[in-house]
């Protein structure tokens, strides 16, 4: 099985949380495991399963903070709550920020002729 690396800034109080966001989703979805952070309850999965994947997943955005947002969020035991408590603390809710990122959603296109990856 081939390894695939990818390489992402931690995040911290700098940091385009937005931008950071994104990253780790497509990441995420590299390796099949969205479906974690859309849900509380995977219902085509038992519980030993969810959980495995759950901590998985968790583990992989705990290694992408800095030491200092990780010790706000350290509580946190599930994939969910752990995407919501970051998402509190570092979305801004301005309307220039929704304005930039409706603006760079719709102008985001693939390159022909250039691979996904």
């Amino acid at each position: 099985m081939a390894t695939i690396r990818f390489d992402i800034d931690k995040i911290n109080d700098i940091t385009n949380f937005n931008l950071w966001q994104v990253q780790i989703t497509r990441i995420l979805i590299q390796g099949d495991l969205e479906k974690v952070l859309i849900e509380k309850k995977l219902k085509d999965m038992n519980k030993s399963e969810q959980d495995r994947l759950d901590k998985k997943v968790l583990s992989r955005i705990q290694l992408c903070l800095t030491n200092n947002v990780l010790q706000e969020v350290l509580m946190e035991k599930t994939t969910f709550t752990l995407w919501k408590m970051l998402e509190t603390l570092y979305v801004k809710k301005s309307l220039t920020n929704r304005l930039v990122l409706k603006q760079w959603l719709c102008m985001f296109r693939m390159n022909e002729g250039k691979p996904v990856l």
